[in-house]
């Protein structure tokens, strides 16, 4: 059957600029790189601000996810702003395939597009799933080796950013660093090479050294915080009211577990599925190939990052599972599922007691696998000081940052504690 909206076809794809809305600055910039090397005019939308979040309460159901409310907002707000020759526009928007509601974002897309006037704009599907194909965008081996590159150098890059931010003697000069290395790979991957496990041992190698030349103040007093919830609020600023930026400001390192992490999810998810209710065996070595191809690039990575002692790595998936496994059932897998109670637990293991889970309007299992397990990892780790911050329409920005501050207030008398015990200890040795 025949879909009554406009797909994105071969002929589109040399005369269309497709519009995608920004996550994770760093990672996506590297993606869009990779599709532009496939052939693909590709823009990431930067427009903010309260007109995007009106937008979005205009054509979409208020009872919607908050995510997706911003996504379209955001959306449409590009499409009203004049900028582009809309006849020659094409959107793209990221599909899970899961129970979550996000797998039903590009139907709402559709249905307010008809509504602002924008039907005959076309909207692509960007899923490794095969849902909402169109002839006009194709995901091939190489694109995809790239893609698995790109969020490896990507999650690094922002590891490494956050650890160095709040240290650094010349504000500026971390994000100066980011961003030629983002040149730097985009070019490799363009030239056919950097995505490689060799390629990408040097380039992760390389990458550590050069942030760990970057002049720091380790005296400075700073406060540890990890950031989890669900994944677009977890990254995008646009979702978290530019959380990152003011965690900065208030003398915070942080710590966001990288998307690569939610990838190696997915794939797992897959194996419990079949282990939970039974499925093919092709199925189940086919995603166990994958598994371990992947997990093998976050190997090079994490063992990249521990050889200097200057930097924390992250904890490597398969004891993220661990983690899972220490509060609830990997059953529980809905959304973020099982992945951001584990997260949190690998934080506070890695010295990251302060937590924010960032929890959008609409998102019920968020709340249940954020909100809903905090008790049960204060019992594991009584140090875990962890906060929700609920996101919506009507949240008062300044509320949520009065929140922030008086978990930070608790944070720093933890900290000055510990310094104060470990003090006590040196004399009397």
């Amino acid at each position: 059957m025949r879909s009554a909206y406009p797909t994105f076809t071969a002929q589109m794809r040399s005369t269309y600029t497709i519009l995608a809305p920004m996550m994770a600055p760093i990672q996506f910039n590297l993606l869009v790189n990779v599709l532009k090397d496939e052939g693909y005019t590709i823009e990431l939308l930067t427009n903010d601000g309260p007109e995007v979040v009106r937008k979005g309460l205009k054509y979409v159901h208020n009872d919607t996810c908050y995510p997706a409310l911003l996504v379209i907002g955001q959306m449409i707000d590009a499409l009203d702003s004049g900028i582009y020759d809309n006849h020659r526009i094409a959107l793209a928007i990221t599909q899970t395939g899961g129970g979550c509601r996000a797998s039903n974002y590009i139907h709402l897309l559709r249905k307010a597009l008809v509504k602002a006037g924008y039907g005959y704009v076309p909207v692509l599907s960007l899923n490794l799933k095969g849902m909402d194909r169109n002839s006009g965008f194709r995901v091939t081996v190489r694109m995809l080796r790239k893609g698995i590159a790109a969020l490896i150098y990507g999650d690094a890059l922002m590891l490494l950013r956050n650890q160095c931010i709040p240290y650094e003697h010349h504000p500026g000069s971390t994000d100066f660093k980011v961003n030629r290395w983002v040149d730097r790979l985009s070019v490799q991957f363009r030239q056919g090479f950097g995505y490689s496990r060799f390629s990408l041992r040097k380039n992760l190698k390389a990458i550590v050294t050069d942030f760990a030349a970057i002049g720091i103040d380790t005296n400075r007093p700073v406060v540890k915080v990890g950031i989890v919830g669900e994944i677009y609020m977890k990254y995008a600023a646009l979702g978290n009211n530019h959380l990152e930026q003011f965690l900065h400001s208030q003398s915070c390192e942080v710590m966001i577990p990288g998307i690569m992490g939610f990838v190696l999810y997915g794939l797992y998810n897959q194996l419990e599925d079949i282990n939970l209710y039974g499925g093919s065996r092709v199925k189940t070595v086919i995603v166990k190939i994958l598994l371990r191809y992947v997990g093998k690039f976050e190997h090079i990575a994490i063992e990249a990052i521990r050889q200097n002692p200057r930097f924390i790595a992250p904890i490597p998936f398969e004891h993220t599972v661990d983690s899972g496994r220490e509060v609830l059932s990997l059953g529980c897998k809905m959304g973020e599922g099982w992945l951001l109670t584990a997260e949190m637990r690998d934080l506070t293991k890695l010295g990251y007691h302060n937590i924010i889970c960032v929890q959008p309007f609409g998102c019920l299992p968020n709340h249940i696998v954020g909100k809903g397990m905090i008790h049960k990892l204060k019992e594991l780790d009584e140090r875990s000081n962890i906060v929700p911050i609920d996101y919506d329409p009507g949240a008062s920005r300044v509320n949520q940052e009065n929140r922030i501050k008086l978990m930070l207030s608790v944070a720093n008398e933890n900290r000055l504690k510990a310094s104060s015990v470990a003090d006590r200890q040196r004399i009397s040795m």
